[in-house]
């Protein structure tokens, strides 16, 4: 065939096109009512879509070499057809609904060489074979193809029925084909499950006799699953990220994921001086995978810049972004966290930044001999005994290193991810190249964290046993060859570079307790005069001549039946209730505001102590009355020194509404 040609999509009916065909232009497909293919010539058949676009209709050119099923192709028929006489022809097992016809094909037509000379000229008469499927009662049409092209087509002549394509274009094709049997299964149709689980294990188990009946009543902590499809997002396959999105006209990509140690139990297992950490091998995971999202083979740098630290309740959000390329091809991609689920104007902080390229195409370096020849065995009892007690306290997990060898400055470890411990979705998995660095130093030199990674290769995932190699480059500095069990090279890393743990930023509970934290400062004492103040008991709460009227609570942990300060609590919470109770039905209280008086409720100092637990009870319950009556409370916490209570009328003109005086200060 000569080239060129042009096929254009038309949101018009076959009849409606029908006026404008020629010699060089014919109607290619009729995919739908209202959707049809015209094909030939370039200037004839922009002509025909021109007029269409004027009058509003949906008009898309389709990138193809040559123009199908038009009178363009008719230079090949002859040649054709003698190819076809060549060809000796099956009769069918299954019945054939042709999309030349449009009808059920018989066995001598699909045999016969002229049948498919005329399906690679005329028209696909593909809405009219699906028209008489649905006639005949088909309900569930199933697109084997590489995408849902045909499946999205169908819905326009058969729209209550379903379509499911096997493969699609922005999912695995393993994952795919699993949704496509399953949502077929559901739709009625027969599926060979048998076929479908040989050599899994699976076996068949008898259900109830009754209906399901449950009711779940517990927060789902797993990891989302769901179709994030549904809110415009794109599945990313990996344990650590729940989502990716294309960022418009800028060809960048935004990762995320929601880290916890409820949803991910072994990051509980990476302890440095009692704050769970994301491993710095994470950030490399996550940089690579980010790499393939976009097409780059090699992470060319990745600096750490602030410790993710994993609350032990809660969660983090994470952010990955990846930048548009740039004119060397390069890619710049940052990490961010957050800690809690929801925005709250919780400042971002960044954790990473790293640059993305294509690299030259490497096969990696293998290990095949193992032990190497000439290294020395180390010796490794004890070791992570002895990590803990530095402040590296490596859970199971991480506890991957099995043996390791030395060879002048050269260091060979070997590392395993414990049983029962998955790979599964990670190029490599974090605990398990983490492993591999604690062959390079001993317990007592313990205190470097991985900083900063220079030319990250990956060319195999899935590993559990990890063979490295650990080279010294620099002054706290390695470069590493990474094989699998085998000695098939599985990652290289130029660079990598070792610097001792930042222990300012590290917060222990990390950010998810920041919102419980109470930090009680010194406030000046106000200049104003001194308001008038009026010392009652709860009986005599009508006194209400002065600008605050101050009741203290009786009871104290001491006083509770037997010194129980369990009871003690209860009665001081009783009482702090009726003294709200009895204020707020006062009518006559609106011009008064009520002062509670506690004494060692609340501890203002970091070492101090909270000396009564059963008035602690009543900072709560008043607390809560504050909320819910703004401006009718006011909280103090005293010591009983006489400076305090001599200060108390200042106290009260800064207008705190909780504070607590010790020896005449103001906090």
């Amino acid at each position: 065939l000569p080239s060129g040609g042009a096929m254009i999509a038309l949101q018009a009916s076959e009849a409606e096109v029908a006026p404008d065909l020629s010699e060089t232009v014919g109607v290619a497909a009729v995919n739908g009512p209202s959707s049809v293919v015209i094909s030939g010539a370039v200037a004839d058949v922009e002509a025909v879509a021109e007029r269409w676009r004027a009058a509003g209709r949906k008009v898309s050119r389709l990138k193809v070499s040559h123009a199908f099923h038009s009178p363009l192709m008719d230079p090949m028929l002859d040649d054709f057809r003698a190819v076809l006489e060549e060809v000796e022809f099956g009769e069918p097992v299954v019945p054939i609904v042709s999309t030349l016809t449009g009808a059920q094909v018989r066995a001598e037509e699909l045999a016969s060489p002229e049948y498919w000379v005329r399906h690679v000229r005329e028209s696909v008469r593909f809405a009219d074979a699906v028209g008489t499927l649905s006639g005949e009662g088909v309900d569930t049409f199933v697109e084997v193809g590489p995408g849902g092209t045909l499946a999205a087509l169908g819905q326009e002549t058969a729209p209550e029925a379903a379509f499911v394509p096997v493969l699609r274009a922005d999912r695995p094709e393993e994952s795919a084909l699993v949704s496509a049997v399953a949502r077929l299964c559901t739709r009625g149709v027969t599926v060979d499950w048998a076929a479908f689980f040989a050599g899994s294990g699976a076996r068949r188990v008898d259900l109830p006799t009754y209906a399901f009946q449950r009711r779940r009543y517990w927060v789902d902590v797993r990891p989302h699953t769901g179709d994030v499809t549904a809110v415009g997002l794109g599945a990313t396959d990996h344990p650590l990220l729940g989502a990716a999105i294309e960022l418009g006209d800028t060809d960048g990509v935004l990762l995320t994921g929601r880290l916890s140690v409820q949803t991910h139990p072994w990051l509980a297992d990476y302890v440095v001086r009692g704050s769970v950490l994301l491993p710095g091998t994470a950030f490399v995971e996550l940089a690579v995978r980010a790499g393939d999202r976009v097409g780059c083979d090699l992470v060319e740098e990745l600096t750490l810049e602030a410790p993710l630290v994993v609350p032990e309740r809660g969660g983090v959000r994470v952010q990955v972004w990846v930048s548009a390329e740039d004119e060397s091809g390069r890619r710049e991609l940052t990490f961010f966290s957050n800690a809690g689920d929801t925005d709250d104007d919780r400042p971002w902080t960044r954790n990473a930044t790293a640059v993305l390229r294509t690299g030259a195409h490497s096969t990696g370096v293998a290990l095949a001999e193992w032990p190497p020849t000439g290294a020395e065995a180390v010796d490794l009892v004890g070791f992570y005994d002895e990590a803990a007690e530095t402040g590296f306290g490596y859970g199971p997990v991480f506890q991957g290193l099995r043996a390791a060898w030395r060879r002048g400055d050269e260091v060979f470890a070997e590392v395993a991810l414990p049983e029962g411990v998955s790979a599964e979705g990670f190029g490599l998995h974090p605990a398990l190249l983490d492993a591999a660095f604690h062959a390079i130093e001993r317990p007592g030199d313990l205190g470097r964290l991985p900083f900063a990674w220079s030319g990250v290769r990956l060319y195999a995932s899935g590993a559990t046993v990890l063979r490295v190699r650990l080279t010294p480059s620099g002054p706290d500095e390695v470069s590493l060859t990474v094989a699998d069990g085998a000695g098939a090279p599985v990652a290289t890393v130029d660079s990598l570079v070792l610097r001792p743990v930042p222990l300012d930023q590290l917060t222990g509970g990390g950010h998810g307790d920041a919102l419980f934290g109470v930090d009680w400062v010194p406030v000046p004492l106000a200049d104003a005069d001194a308001p008038t103040i009026g010392w009652t008991d709860l009986e005599a709460l009508t006194d209400l001549r002065s600008d605050y009227v101050v009741v203290r609570c009786p009871v104290t942990s001491a006083s509770g039946s037997a010194s129980d300060p369990v009871s003690a609590a209860h009665e001081a919470a009783h009482w702090a209730l009726d003294v709200v109770q009895r204020w707020l039905s006062e009518e006559r209280s609106d011009a008064a505001r009520l002062v509670v008086v506690t004494g060692g409720a609340v501890a203002v100092a970091d070492d101090g102590d909270v000396r009564d637990v059963a008035q602690a009870a009543v900072w709560g319950l008043v607390r809560s009355a504050q909320l819910e009556n703004p401006d009718r409370f006011v909280l103090v916490d005293l010591d009983d020194e006489a400076a305090s209570l001599e200060a108390l009328p200042v106290a009260l003109a800064t207008g705190e509404p909780q504070f607590a005086l010790r020896s005449g200060a103001l906090y």
